[in-house]
């Protein structure tokens, strides 16, 4: 169970990473997908004392106004983001177009993301690809304010975030000077979503063009995970069933079998086991972990990526 997870919604019937929350059938508008969410609150600034009233210069407590519950303490040049502002945010950055699949608090009202899916699809070697942008921020003073760009192929949920030259993933915002300002300047600059989407389609195009064969798919495999001599032997079994697991996704996967065998393949096959083995043994917040790296990146896509180009 997701632990984490304090409120939610999802648009649609099939529920997402974190398998929590209300079920809606769209929400239209940040009004309502910022009331589905449980978001409809504000985050207001407190002074802070100590338990004989002496009050602490330069530090504020940020506090919830729905109940009064402190989300952090923060320093006097900390500027609040507002959970409406990151919804109007969006809704600049996007345009008419913009549909909220989910949006949710997390530890206790601490962060809060909200998930928008951009526009159009788009094709990447004949597979269709739905871009999202992802908008997290925290209130207790851990984080910054982040939007991340990241593309999902429709056909089986995989998530394909790379680190990719020239084309920018995440940006970001310190919780100092004028935040307003920064959101402003992004929404004129956040162009780095479609170069993001462009660079996407042009590593594919390179990957199709690395022909492979059953031994190199094979020796490729082992370069991605390298099962060492030093490693525990739980360790080596869980690296060997991660590797067993994209070898058989490569041959086996449904929409993979079909394709010609290339290093665009093999990456989706990588892409298909991140995004949906299970851990061998799962904590509380295994699925809160999972998302935080969908955003962060994929470093083993990223190995896969630079092995086969690099041959």
């Amino acid at each position: 169970m997701a632990a984490l997870v304090e409120s939610m919604f999802f648009a649609g019937r099939e529920k997402p990473w974190h398998m929590l929350g209300q079920s809606v059938e769209s929400a239209p508008t940040s009004e309502d997908a910022i009331r589905y969410a449980g978001l409809d609150w504000n985050v207001e600034q407190q002074p802070v004392f100590l338990g004989n009233g002496t009050k602490i210069m330069g530090n504020y407590a940020n506090v919830r106004s729905s109940d009064g519950r402190c989300l952090g303490i923060v320093g006097d040049r900390y500027k609040i983001v507002q959970n409406s502002e990151a919804f109007e945010f969006t809704d600049a950055l996007l345009g008419e177009g913009v549909k909220y699949e989910t949006a949710g608090s997390l530890k206790d009202g601490k962060t809060i993301w909200l998930l928008a899916r951009m526009p159009e699809s788009i094709e990447i070697l004949g597979d269709e690809v739905m871009p999202y942008l992802v908008f997290t921020n925290t209130h207790d003073g851990s984080g910054a304010v982040r939007v991340t760009a990241t593309n999902v192929r429709v056909v089986c949920n995989n998530t394909l975030n790379m680190a990719l030259k020239g084309a920018k993933r995440v940006w970001s915002a310190r919780h100092t000077g004028s935040i307003q300002n920064k959101l402003d300047e992004a929404m004129e600059t956040l162009q780095f979503a479609n170069k993001y989407i462009e660079a996407t389609k042009e590593t594919f195009e390179q990957l199709h063009k690395v022909k492979l064969n059953d031994i190199s798919v094979y020796k490729t495999i082992q370069k991605i995970v390298p099962i060492g001599e030093d490693l525990s032997d739980r360790q080596k079994e869980n690296l060997k069933r991660f590797s067993d697991d994209i070898l058989y996704r490569f041959y086996n996967a449904p929409d993979l079998k079909v394709l010609d065998m290339t290093g665009a393949r093999l990456v989706q096959a990588v892409a298909d086991t991140t995004s949906h083995i299970e851990p061998l043994r799962q904590t509380a917040n295994y699925r809160e972990n999972h998302f935080k790296a969908t955003l962060d990146g994929n470093d083993v896509l990223d190995k896969t990526v630079g092995i086969l180009l690099s041959a």
